[in-house]
């Protein structure tokens, strides 16, 4: 699994047309809290089970994502789901998966908070909510 920081993420994606940014958090987060324009969504879990069955996850990215040499771009809130999420994806043979660093919303600072330190949102990049 590669890693790039959120800038290089959105700079990869933009030179490489056939690459899909997947957002794995749940769907209420997504809605909520924003995410980048044109992303795929697929949850690595779902409220209120919060139960990870990576086969599950890899058959429905498999729906949305058919190609196995897509370059696939895994994003969440602060980059923890993405590493499991996309060893689940290399386990089912998709051979280029990169992780974005920090996540949409980053590390907590020392208040608590996010998009403080560092992340898509703090990086400023293109996001929408809806």
């Amino acid at each position: 699994m590669e890693h790039l920081s959120p800038k290089d993420a959105w700079a990869f994606a933009q030179s490489h047309p056939e690459a899909k940014i997947l957002d794995i958090r749940m769907e209420i987060e997504a809605m909520y809290v924003g995410s980048p324009p044109g992303v795929t969504h697929v949850a690595w879990y779902e409220y209120p089970e919060l139960e990870t069955d990576p086969a599950r996850f890899a058959k429905a990215v498999e729906a949305e994502i058919p190609g196995k040499a897509t370059p696939i771009l895994l994003l969440c809130r602060s980059a923890r789901r993405t590493i499991p999420a996309g060893a689940a994806l290399e386990a089912a043979g998709y051979t280029r998966v990169i992780n974005i660093l920090h996540g949409f919303e980053g590390d907590l600072d020392q208040h608590g908070h996010r998009s403080t330190v560092n992340g898509w949102r703090f990086d400023g990049l293109p996001w929408v909510q809806t």
